[in-house]
């Protein structure tokens, strides 16, 4: 028998509470994500919907939670451009916050939302680290969501046989290696040869938040 701490424990779906099961499923369904299920019977209704290249799924529904309407907050959503996201949701007519970031000492307040400890501040972060730049939204009954840009794991957060989870992410990667390779080539003095092998290296090393090749 696997003992619990060996075992592979995947983290498959949240719960959200709402008030309204349709006008949710609209909101939902209109932000693009895949519908996975809408099963009903008796006094009870459960509606799956899974975001864009996400392990994990979001259910909601009647009788499904004894959760308050819209108390769950802090939802995170990974995405690789945080621009490129927002710009989406406001195509797609969603109420979303400007980008911003962690700045200053001092926890905020109900008008003013702190990150990671810190008062949001307006715009991305100076220096676009990954896991820095974030933005805000909320669904009808007010459950809050959050994007959060990443391009670089930290240590251990990922396995080194690193997948990605849609096209776009990996289109990415392969820019962000192509433009350091050209770096690299400049301070050997010619071309490399070798390139597919120190594309490869260069994404696992930064999806690991190892040091990257020079």
């Amino acid at each position: 028998m696997t003992s619990a701490g060996n075992a592979d424990m995947k983290l498959e779906v949240v719960v959200i509470p709402v008030s309204d099961v349709d006008r949710a499923k609209r909101f939902y369904a209109d932000l693009g994500w895949r519908l996975d299920a809408d099963f009903a019977g008796g006094d009870w209704r459960v509606i799956q919907f899974t975001p864009p290249g996400s392990p994990t799924s979001v259910i909601f529904g009647k009788n499904v939670t004894a959760a308050v309407p819209g108390s769950t907050q802090g939802l995170y959503l990974i995405v690789s451009d945080i621009e490129a996201a927002r710009a989406d949701l406001v195509r797609r007519g969603v109420e979303v916050s400007e980008i911003f970031h962690g700045g200053g000492d001092e926890h905020g307040g109900p008008d003013e939302p702190y990150i990671f400890g810190r008062l949001r501040v307006s715009g991305p972060d100076p220096k676009r680290a990954s896991y820095s730049s974030l933005v805000s939204f909320r669904d009808p009954d007010g459950n809050g969501w959050l994007f959060q840009e990443i391009t670089a794991r930290l240590p251990g957060r990922v396995d080194a046989d690193t997948t990605f989870t849609s096209s776009a992410e990996l289109s990415k990667a392969l820019q962000r290696a192509a433009a350091a390779h050209g770096e690299h080539e400049k301070r050997i003095g010619h071309h490399d040869d070798d390139w597919p092998d120190w594309y490869a290296d260069y994404i696992v090393r930064e999806q690991a938040g190892e040091k990257l090749p020079e």
